[in-house]
């Protein structure tokens, strides 16, 4: 629900309402399995577990106690432990972290004192920051993200499987096999990005015109299927298909399958959150680089969409001329609409939530995986940093690669139509799948 201007109880129970499903996914995460694998570093790509549950609770201290309340600090002394940007992930299982049981009474606590904020603050007080309660919306989606890493984090464990879900529902009908395989998407400007997303973080910022040519995009993510055809066909080992860095990097670690993938007995399995089951072939395939998603698009004859074509296939209405909130419309995602927030633990089969397709018909472009867009990450123009340099600025240039889209990994309150997400082109371990697209 889009909640603007001075409905100030709708805002404050949203506030509540969003950031305490936030807390429950932690509290799930993080209770799930004993001490040692809190503190442990599961993949020197990702933090303890015990470091992200307090990292929560101290930036919810820093920006909704202090900055928004105006309250004295509780924990001053570990701002300095749980700063993103002083300490690389490699680094902080040496840090004097504060054990597993403190960490869940300090964030408790930081969330009782920010119940009490809330009641007694206004959320609008004239400045950018609460103007619709952003800062709520803000701490609840930095909450969300990091629910989202320590799933990843989850999904690199060895041991035996402590998250359960059920399996996402199946198509109704034949699936994708009664779908185009691409739908065209006309030439002509549409509006990128927005102006009036109450929650929209300064990335996605401002809403600006963008002219596109005609182009062509898949109707679904690529699928398991589709991939192991490139494998099959020597994709890994043929150097004309990869970029030089992404040709290095698999040379290097011997890469010749997405990642958590193996062969056994001439069959494809795949270990997920502690269980090893057979590779779909009508599932969205997950775990591939920027490189990987790159090459197959160049075997197949195709290439990986732009973050401006991928956007216009998402939310241009071109009935209307306007562009949407998400793909379906302006509503909230429903579970009719896409899989998303942790309700199953991976993606749904090709062909899924019909409920949730574009106005030209292209599927599953909220939820299920991240997907890899041609663009690399920069501002809009217009753009001004909000509320501090470190969420985007710093990482504008050519070194990280656009993602859109959500997977089954991430809440609503983090994933719509402009939301931008940018990693590595390396990176593997993320919820990263893709579609592609060709030139009119």
């Amino acid at each position: 629900m889009l909640i603007t201007g001075q409905d100030t109880e709708a805002l404050r129970s949203r506030a509540v309402r969003t950031l305490t499903r936030a807390r429950a996914r932690t509290a799930l995460l993080t209770s799930c399995v004993d001490e040692p694998d809190l503190t442990a570093q599961h993949s020197p790509l990702m933090s303890p577990l015990v470091w992200d549950l307090a990292h929560i609770g101290n930036q919810e201290e820093q920006w909704l106690l202090r900055t928004v309340g105006g309250r004295d600090a509780v924990r001053p002394d570990i701002d300095s432990i749980y700063d993103a940007f002083e300490h690389p992930r490699s680094e902080r299982p040496t840090l004097p972290l504060l054990p597993p049981a403190e960490a869940r009474a300090y964030a408790a606590d930081i969330r009782d004192r920010v119940l009490d904020v809330i009641e007694r603050t206004p959320l609008h007080d004239g400045t950018p920051l609460l103007s619709s309660g952003f800062a709520y919306g803000m701490i609840a989606q930095h909450e969300q993200q990091h629910d989202e890493t320590m799933l990843i984090t989850h999904q690199l464990r060895k041991g035996p499987a402590v998250l359960h879900a059920p399996e996402p529902p199946a198509p109704d009908g034949t699936g994708a096999a009664a779908l185009p395989t691409e739908v065209f998407v006309p030439a002509g400007p549409f509006t990128m990005g927005t102006s009036t997303e109450p929650w929209a973080l300064d990335n996605e910022r401002p809403a600006h015109q963008r002219l596109v040519p005609a182009f062509h995009i898949d109707t679904v993510p690529v699928t398991n299927g589709a991939f192991r055809a490139f494998i099959e066909d020597g994709g890994y080992t043929d150097e004309r298909w990869w970029a030089p860095q992404g040709w290095a990097q698999i040379r290097e670690h011997r890469i010749g399958a997405p990642l958590f993938w193996r062969q056994d007995s001439g069959q494809w399995l795949r270990r997920g959150f502690g269980t090893t089951e057979p590779v779909r072939d009508d599932e969205p395939v997950l775990h591939v680089s920027w490189y990987e998603a790159d090459a197959y698009a160049r075997w197949a004859g195709r290439r990986l969409p732009t973050e401006e074509e991928w956007e216009k296939a998402a939310r241009h209405d071109p009935e209307t001329g306007r562009s949407r909130r998400y793909p379906w419309g302006d509503a909230d995602p429903t579970p009719e609409h896409a899989n998303l927030g942790q309700r199953h633990l991976k993606p749904a089969r090709v062909g899924s939530y019909p409920a949730g397709a574009s106005p030209l018909g292209v599927r599953q472009l909220i939820g299920d995986v991240w997907e890899w867009t041609s663009s690399d990450f920069l501002p809009y123009p217009g753009f001004t940093v909000f509320p501090y340099p470190e969420y985007s600025e710093v990482f504008f240039g050519g070194d990280y690669k656009i993602l859109r889209g959500g997977s089954f990994a991430v809440d609503e309150v983090a994933c719509r139509g402009t939301f931008r997400n940018w990693d590595l082109p390396v990176r593997r371990q993320i919820f990263s799948g893709f579609r592609t697209a060709r030139d009119a």
